[in-house]
C-alpha cells in the first residue's frame, strides 16, 4: 500500500514525526526522527546500532505519526501510518534517500552525518492510516 497524495503531502511537509517500534520482547521505543517521503512510502535514519534500527531488524513492525495540537481542540489534526520496515545499510536507496534528507534538512549533513559505514535508512511501507482533523 502507498500512502494517498493528501496523507503523503501532509507527512512530507512536516519537520518531525514520531517513531514507535518495539524490540523482540515487545518493548516500546518512541522517538522523535526527520522524514521524507517518497513513492507513497516514509523514509528516515537511523545509526546502525541505534534501537530503532535494532529493533526493525527483529520486528519489521513500526508505527509513524504526525499530529499538530492545539488548545482549540477543533484544530487538532494528525495521521498515523501503521507499517512495515525495511532498512537500507548501502547502495542507491540508501544515497538516493540520504540525498533528500540533506535538501530537506540542511544541518543534517553538518550535524548527524549519514555515512554507509555506521548508518541505515528506514523505509516504512504503510499497511494501515489512520487520520482526524484532516478531512
Amino acid at each position: 500500500m502507498r500512502l494517498k497524495k493528501s496523507i503523503a503531502g501532509w507527512f512530507d511537509r512536516e519537520r518531525i514525526c514520531r517513531v514507535a517500534t518495539a524490540n523482540s520482547h515487545g518493548m516500546p521505543h518512541l522517538v522523535p526522527v526527520c522524514q521524507v517521503v517518497v513513492d507513497g512510502k516514509i523514509y528516515f535514519a537511523s545509526a546502525s546500532a541505534g534501537r530503532k534500527a535494532l529493533n526493525l531488524e527483529g520486528n519489521p513492525r513500526v508505527a509513524v505519526t504526525v499530529d499538530l495540537y492545539s488548545d482549540d481542540w477543533s484544530h487538532i489534526k494528525g495521521a498515523t501510518v501503521q507499517g512495515l520496515a525495511k532498512l537500507y545499510a548501502k547502495g542507491p536507496r540508501f544515497k538516493k534517500i540520504r540525498a533528500l534528507l540533506y535538501r530537506k534538512y540542511p544541518q543534517y549533513r553538518r550535524e548527524a552525518t549519514l555515512d554507509e559505514s555506521d548508518s541505515v535508512v528506514i523505509e516504512v511501507t504503510p499497511v494501515h492510516v489512520f487520520t482526524w482533523g484532516l478531512d
